[in-house]
């Protein structure tokens, strides 16, 4: 099977070719899944906006612009404002998401510490305001530049750093003091 780099695989997606949907969804499912989890802390709202990215990739995939981004900060983008779109309509945008626990509710002893230390990271995390949590989700977690998560975010890297920057500090504060989130 020939390798085709992601912007070869959108082109080809934009042909109505069925195969480079299908390779290029297993290349980006799972990072687009991760964020978007993160800024929902829904599974099934989760689901159903991944769905909706994916969609909008087969349907769009001829408005991708090379020259603006690549296909992962394309992908990014399109879930980010999804999520928004999402949030307002829910009146949630910067209420705090009741995170799902992914581990099925079973955790051994071994890992109890650790996975208390992520649930109380998480919940921090959903008090953050909206713009403050997309920030260190994409920097933090999904490991994007800052040109990458500013372009995602529609910011400067001047402004993205800031939004770290402030995020950070009431991260930090909310662990410290939980009781005052």
């Amino acid at each position: 099977m020939v390798e085709f780099t992601d912007r070869q695989l959108i082109e080809q997606i934009s042909w109505g070719q069925k195969d480079a949907y299908q390779q290029l969804l297993h290349r980006q499912l799972p990072a687009v899944s991760r964020f978007v989890l993160r800024m929902t802390g829904q599974a099934a709202e989760t689901e159903d906006i991944v769905q909706e990215v994916f969609l909008r990739l087969w349907t769009q995939a001829d408005r991708f612009d090379p020259q603006l981004a690549g296909v992962s900060t394309w992908l990014h983008r399109i879930a980010h404002n999804l999520c928004i779109d999402y949030f307002r309509k829910h009146n949630r945008l910067d209420s705090k998401a009741q995170p799902t626990d992914s581990t099925g509710g079973i955790e051994p002893d071994a890992v109890l510490e650790g996975s208390t230390r992520r649930q109380a990271v998480t919940l921090a995390l959903s008090a953050l305001p909206e713009r403050q949590r997309s920030a260190i989700i994409l920097c933090h977690y999904q490991e994007l530049s800052n040109i990458e998560a500013a372009m995602i975010l529609d910011v400067s890297v001047d402004a993205l750093e800031s939004l770290l920057a402030r995020g950070r500090r009431k991260l930090r504060s909310i662990l410290e003091n939980p009781t005052c989130s």
